[in-house]
């Protein structure tokens, strides 16, 4: 049942013939080694920074500071470090800056090669970082990643959407997701197994085997078809009609042809895309991209997957448990995101996201207690039971994010903005996202060392606002076709059609034609 206040159209939404044909199947599964990248740089940072060999050469500060040497050895600011904090989050504000080359690369060269440009910017960061011998050439090897992530955030979302069926779009895009996750779990593995490598050049390793996934990006790149939307936006009608018939598997595909036929025919009308998001009848998938974004930054998450390692250890642990915990964490991150692609085209998006709500407020405030009683600044208590407890409490935690916000966060920015608007609107989702994570990546070990266990409190009111806004101002957008958005979710929905109404279509596009 629609929670209060929500209409719901009495008219079915089109399903267009499609099978679920293999080339469909493996495009998606090679354009979602983008998230493996993503992933892979997520999770390999907390671990690379917690390896002694690593602090000895590029922060000694902090390295002094971890084995008690420091002025300042508080249980919660032994990492407080802004270079530190920059190490990770320069990659965050690299990706900010690349989303907008990105934006016009995606809508003029296609989404195909934006994935490729990706690639090359991976694999160039990770020879830098690899090879890194001081701390300029180790931030510039992170900022070319973050160009990669940048490039692949935008293009790999909107190829996983129009290459999929709509019955299945939902759990084909979440592969993108998913693959964050495995690059998060393989990069953890990777730092338990180099922090043993005697001689100084473990971390080197850690860094340097991301261009296992940066490869496979770009074979992946050069081996996928280029989607119909994308074809058919470029006037290859033609092209992209014969890609339509191989994805789908089927020959009459007139009528999803039409439809995005039709929408490329509106996007052409449109000379400023960016422009054209601030108008009214755009603004309800705007909104809604912008705060997703906002909000899955402000669960806490990344500030977890980012410094697991560092984070354990600052509540104690020796660094063997402290990677071993965040080997835990990153293995109850993937399979949670396998629970959202066999669930989000049958519950829904919003039924996801409101269950993971509760269940985010509880784990952050029983962690927020236990570390409140057992650790202070000078004296940590957090015996084996209350640790066992904290882990298990943090994987409560990522598991309810890794079904709900964390896939979907993305899925609906590239399932809600019409076609003219599509890539523009992406560019504004990454960037928003990336802003937000850099300014958690950059901040959250200060935040720590401040706020003590209250950063946990800090952030499960966050949760509180943002399920909030889910019950009241997120309609369902399940097994809808984004070419029908408008009118099966925005002009039935008790708040946002009234940015849709009839008349205000009128005089946008009568402004338009002047």
């Amino acid at each position: 049942m629609p929670a209060a206040g929500f209409s719901v159209s009495g008219q079915e939404a089109t399903q267009f013939e499609a099978k679920i044909t293999p080339i469909v199947i493996v495009s998606c599964l090679m354009a979602a080694t983008g998230g493996l990248m993503f992933g892979y740089d997520v999770g390999v940072s907390g671990g690379v920074t917690s390896m002694d060999d690593f602090l000895k050469k590029f922060f000694p500060v902090v390295y002094r500071r971890k084995i008690g040497a420091g002025l300042d050895s508080s249980n919660y600011c032994k990492y407080d470090n802004q270079g530190l904090q920059l190490f990770t989050s320069s990659l965050y504000l690299a990706g900010l800056t690349a989303t907008f080359f990105a934006s016009y690369t995606t809508r003029q060269l296609g989404r195909r090669p934006t994935m490729l440009i990706a690639g090359f910017f991976f694999i160039v960061g990770v020879v830098l970082n690899a090879a890194a011998q001081d701390l300029a050439m180790l931030i510039a090897g992170r900022i070319l990643l973050g160009c990669g992530v940048g490039f692949a955030n935008q293009a790999v979302p909107l190829f996983l959407s129009e290459v999929a069926p709509t019955r299945i779009r939902g759990g084909l895009n979440i592969l993108f997701q998913l693959n964050v996750t495995i690059g998060i779990l393989f990069a953890s593995l990777v730092n338990y197994g180099t922090a043993k490598i005697r001689g100084g050049w473990g971390w080197r390793l850690s860094l340097g085997l991301a261009g296992v996934p940066a490869l496979l990006l770009t074979v992946g790149s050069l081996l996928v078809t280029e989607t119909p939307n994308s074809l058919i936006e470029r006037g290859r009608l033609e092209e992209g009609k014969a890609v339509l018939r191989r994805i789908r598997g089927i020959t009459n595909v007139e009528p999803e042809f039409e439809e995005i036929l039709e929408a490329s025919r509106a996007a052409q009308q449109v000379k400023h895309p960016f422009r054209n998001l601030l108008r009214r009848r755009n603004r309800p998938p705007l909104v809604i991209a912008t705060l997703l974004q906002i909000f899955q930054q402000l669960t806490g998450i990344n500030a977890i997957m980012f410094y697991a390692p560092v984070l354990f250890n600052t509540l104690g642990f020796k660094s063997d448990a402290s990677l071993y915990s965040a080997v835990i964490t990153g293995a109850v991150n993937v399979l949670s995101t396998v629970v959202s692609i066999y669930s989000v085209d049958k519950v829904g998006r919003r039924a996801l996201l409101l269950e993971a709500g509760v269940q985010m407020f509880l784990s952050q405030v029983v962690i927020a207690v236990v570390l409140g009683v057992k650790v202070t600044d000078v004296r940590n208590d957090l015996g084996k039971g209350w640790a066992v407890l904290v882990v298990v409490m943090v994987c409560t935690f990522v598991s309810s994010f890794a079904w709900s916000w964390g896939p979907l966060g993305w899925l609906i920015p590239s399932e809600t903005f019409p076609l003219e608007t599509r890539s523009a609107g992406q560019s504004v989702t990454v960037c928003v996202n990336l802003l937000f994570t850099f300014v958690i990546a950059q901040a959250f070990l200060s935040m720590l060392c401040h706020f003590k266990f209250g950063i946990f409190v800090f952030f499960s009111g966050w949760v509180v606002v943002m399920s909030t806004f889910v019950l009241f101002f997120l309609p369902e957008t399940k097994n809808v076709p984004i070419e029908e958005m408008a009118d099966r979710v925005w002009r039935q929905h008790w708040f946002w059609k009234r940015y849709l109404e009839d008349d205000v279509e009128k005089d946008d596009m009568e402004k338009e034609g002047k």
